[in-house]
């Protein structure tokens, strides 16, 4: 029986979209609640930089948005093919490239905080 990388590839797009489903609606209330000028207590700029400069912030930070871009990079691959780009070797290529490059880029990002 062959091996197959299948499981890794589900497991990173089942993990990233449950992170963008569980963070994305709590994400757009804070910013309606930020535009209307009701930030609610501890949640200030100062104290979410804090956060997100401490170890831990940005390892939640990278998790979040580590496993999007892979989710995302997987449901880019399957739309191309349900569009009929067949060439599915090339497109999965470039899209998981561009997500392993995002996440690089991410963890430059972080280490600046």
């Amino acid at each position: 029986m062959a091996k197959s990388n299948k499981p890794i590839i589900w497991g990173a797009f089942a993990a990233g979209g449950e992170a963008v489903s569980l963070v994305a609606p709590a994400i757009i209330l804070l910013t309606l609640l930020a535009a209307i000028g009701r930030v609610p207590p501890g949640l200030s700029y100062e104290q979410m930089h804090s956060f997100a400069a401490g170890w831990f912030g940005k390892l939640v930070l990278f998790a979040i948005v580590f496993l999007s871009l892979w989710s995302q990079a997987h449901r880019l691959r399957i739309t191309c093919f349900d569009f009929g780009l067949r060439a599915d070797g090339l497109v999965a290529t470039l899209f998981y490239m561009l997500a392993g490059a995002a996440s690089l880029w991410l963890i430059l990002i972080l280490g600046n905080i």
